[in-house]
């Protein structure tokens, strides 16, 4: 019997010994394809073009060998589809930013429901017309599934979408890790917001948080970025590639200090700006002039708020009852002279998106238009300011090869 027991534990040990040179083996074939990475990619450019990846957002987002060997290979129903991962959707934005071109964002409003088909069916209404489209992070206090997880459905599907993070309802600890849970997730841009207090939603009776600020918060997701490290110092073992930005108001009181509260967001570490609704060009031009005067405009990607009121009664109701909006009367009483308001509102939006690309130092608009959404695409076609460029999303390609003649 320990003869046997001796025999069975030698052959048990040569072929763990068997198994473990197969595997060094194997990893040594891998370090050897490991160079030819890059020839990979060489041959596949037009494949990741197709893909919706463009050099540029290569360059930008500084994506390592190993990631692009990933896209390359990375294969759905036999097509070819990009990964989330890795900040390569998030990407598109950043790359349309820096080409110059007029940006398109949007608003997702989040489902009161755990379907996620309720949340692809609302993004698709803005194909062809959009190049980002903001999950919201519980808008106006009220309750609503929660934007990390509306974008991690959306990049699941290969969108692109803008992460809210509002100070309201986490502390630093849970923020940090829902930066960290979205760039996995493939989320590259992030909004950074203070966040609507409680007692303006559906549950006035919680309990804020606010541990943060947005220019806080700011900082803390730089640093999680750029030195690769928690707030407390912990050393992070892979950095969020995330393209982060903050919110600001333009036309409302105090004027004189909009343009310093931008400054110190950028000091903060916001690469673009997303503001409130905008309905007063003439206050946009001042602030924007005061923006420059600060040496601002080439250091951050200003996107205008605008969207489309349905009613001269909506529009004065929104006046005087959300906080942070600047009306005109002289719009209020366009529309209410208008024979159908509705398709005035929306004439509206177009022009003031028009006026806006006009203005220096606008680099895009942020359409927020809440139970109008069907009317982004009618808004940014009429306003003309693609010009021709078809925003990626998925099966773009295929679609318009299938609409070619």
């Amino acid at each position: 019997r320990v003869e046997e027991e001796e025999r069975t534990q030698g052959a048990e040990r040569r072929v763990r010994a068997s198994g473990l040179v197969e595997l060094g083996r194997e990893h040594a074939q891998h370090q050897q394809q490991r160079p030819k990475i890059h020839d990979v990619f060489a041959r596949r450019t037009r494949e990741l073009e197709d893909a919706g990846l463009h050099l540029l957002e290569v360059a930008q987002l500084q994506i390592d060998r190993c990631a692009v060997e990933d896209v390359v290979r990375q294969r759905v129903d036999g097509a070819l589809q990009p990964l989330a991962a890795r900040g390569i959707h998030g990407g598109r934005r950043l790359a349309v930013l820096r080409a110059g071109e007029f940006a398109i964002t949007t608003e997702l409003a989040p489902p009161d429901s755990a379907d996620p088909d309720d949340v692809f069916k609302r993004a698709r209404v803005f194909d062809g017309y959009v190049d980002a489209i903001n999950a919201t992070d519980g808008s106006g206090a009220n309750c609503h599934m929660s934007s990390l997880a509306v974008c991690a459905l959306l990049t699941r599907i290969g969108y692109a979408p803008v992460m809210q993070i509002s100070c309201r309802d986490k502390n630093r600890i849970a923020i940090q890790g829902d930066i960290l849970g979205g760039a996995a997730m493939g989320v590259c841009n992030m909004l950074c917001l203070s966040g609507d207090g409680v007692q303006s939603g559906d549950h006035p009776q919680s309990k804020p948080v606010f541990d943060l600020d947005s220019l806080s918060l700011l900082q803390i997701a730089t640093t999680m970025r750029d030195k690769g490290t928690f707030q407390s110092g912990r050393k992070l073992s892979s950095n969020p590639k995330v393209f982060f930005g903050a919110a600001e108001n333009p036309t409302v009181a105090p004027l004189e200090h909009r343009a310093s509260r931008l400054a110190k967001k950028v000091a903060a570490g916001a690469q673009f700006i997303q503001t409130q609704y905008v309905y007063d060009m003439d206050r946009l031009r001042n602030f924007m002039s005061r923006v420059e005067d600060l040496g601002m405009l080439d250091k951050v990607f200003l996107l205008i708020g605008v969207g489309p009121f349905k009613t001269a009664k909506g529009a004065e109701w929104m006046r005087n009852n959300v906080p942070g909006m600047h009306v005109p009367d002289a719009l209020i009483k366009r529309l209410a002279g208008a024979e159908d308001q509705a398709k005035e509102g929306r004439q509206i939006c177009v022009d003031l998106i028009q006026e806006a690309r006009s203005i220096k130092g606008v680099h895009g608009v942020h359409i927020m238009a809440y139970r109008q959404e069907e009317s982004v695409a009618e808004i940014v076609d009429r306003s003309g300011v693609l010009e021709g460029r078809v925003p990626w999303y998925p099966n773009r390609d295929k679609n318009t090869e299938g609409n070619s003649p």
